[in-house]
């Protein structure tokens, strides 16, 4: 799935090789990989950024054998291995040298992130390791080429990427401006000191001695296997951004947002089922992700459920509660996922639908502001949006705002 989404040739047959060293976090000596043939050859996949896109060619996508884990901050002198993870099946994909800077390798990576949650082939979680980028440096003098490459192992955040690359840019850059030669080696980045430190001398492709794998058969993946994968494959978050402007004429960007996510998007069309999509997407782009981003967590994981969400949605359209109104309900939905109807009743938040109250109410402001009703008449017109504050702030928020329109421009005329 992985290498369909990537444009790439599909090798229906496999092989799967054996690449020899010994570290501490793989004691066995060897690890499992595909060197020969892998599953996925030549593909590619496009990069946005604020005023340009590009196209990064991928090499290869390949399975291959996670190694354990080496820890060095468990205790002050000594380190520990976690073998935990030695063995776990792991999709390594390897692009050409065309990223030309932190920002373009941070696009990248957020592009490949979207790809495989998209495709449930990983949570993408990368604090916890499901998703891991290890980064190659190399510097050239413009036209020369490309000099000799550090690899920074085991970035787990996308802000560290960057920081890490950026680090070792000026690192390496200190060192050929100075007449000496950068080391090939595999380098650790340290987020606390904001520095990459050196793990190892970086060994070359004929180091590892690759050799067929003798105890595993080749990977063969039949005509009938690749017709179901192929018909079985999802709506990508393109095709889903297009869908949702043209099926539900919601904003451009506001389409965007949701489709990014497949978390959001999930949750977004469970919800229109029930209620009005662009007063669910406009809702869901404004508060719901502003508090998605405060806590850091994906909605699936929240308290807000779609029918409850639904709900909140009709409400607002049945003219229950105003927009304002549930901006509250959302904050109190997603602290405690009570019932919206419930939040409603015992709060006592139903709208104001009683145009004589409004207008008792518009009438008393107007006589409280005798300066700013002159000056409103005097032609400054963005002097309404007071009035209607001080409304809505005498009624708690309650107050219909189509009525407090109305009455405020009939009797402010």
């Amino acid at each position: 799935m992985f290498g369909l989404a990537v444009n790439a040739e599909i090798n229906q047959v496999s092989f799967f090789d054996r690449k020899n060293y010994f570290y501490p976090d793989l004691p066995k000596g060897y690890q499992i990989t595909q060197m020969t043939k892998p599953i996925v050859g030549p593909g590619s996949i496009k990069i946005k950024l604020d005023d340009y896109e590009k196209t990064i060619n991928i090499t290869r996508a390949h399975l291959e054998e996670d190694a354990g884990k080496s820890m060095h901050d468990v205790y002050k002198d000594k380190s520990v291995i976690d073998l935990n993870r030695a063995g776990t099946p792991l999709l390594e994909i390897v692009s050409e040298p065309e990223i030309a800077s932190a920002k373009e390798a941070v696009a990248y990576i957020k592009a490949l992130h979207q790809l495989v949650t998209y495709l449930n082939i990983c949570d993408g979680n990368m604090a916890e390791g499901s998703m891991r980028c290890d980064a190659n440096v190399s510097l050239r003098k413009q036209g020369e080429a490309l000099g000799i490459r550090t690899e920074i192992k085991n970035i787990n955040s996308f802000k560290f990427i960057e920081k890490a690359i950026n680090f070792e840019i000026k690192r390496q850059t200190k060192i050929l401006e100075s007449g000496n030669k950068v080391v090939q080696e595999t380098r650790l980045y340290d987020s606390v000191k904001n520095e990459t430190r050196s793990m190892r001398s970086k060994e070359f492709a004929n180091d590892y001695r690759y050799f067929p794998e003798p105890d595993l058969l080749p990977i063969v993946i039949s005509d009938k296997e690749f017709k179901e994968i192929k018909d079985s494959f999802p709506e990508l978050p393109e095709e889903k951004r297009l869908r949702f402007c043209r099926d539900f004429s919601i904003d451009e960007n506001e389409s965007t947002i949701i489709a990014n996510s497949r978390n959001l998007s999930d949750f977004f069309e469970s919800v229109i089922e029930l209620s009005d999509p662009k007063l669910s997407a406009n809702l869901i782009v404004g508060d719901i992700s502003a508090l998605l981003n405060k806590d850091n967590i994906e909605i699936s994981d929240s308290k807000i459920k779609p029918s409850n969400f639904a709900k909140l949605i009709k409400r607002i359209s049945d003219g229950t509660i105003s927009k304002k109104i549930a901006k509250t309900i959302i904050e109190e939905v997603w602290m405690s996922g009570e019932d919206v109807d419930s939040i409603i009743e015992t709060k006592g938040l139903i709208q104001i639908q009683d145009e004589t109250l409004i207008e008792d109410i518009a009438k008393r402001v107007i006589e409280h502001n005798p300066d700013q009703v002159t000056a409103y008449k005097n032609g400054k017109d963005k002097l309404f949006g007071f009035f209607v504050g001080q409304i809505m702030k005498e009624t708690q928020g309650k107050a219909n705002p189509k009525s407090v329109n109305k009455i405020l421009k009939r009797l402010l005329n």
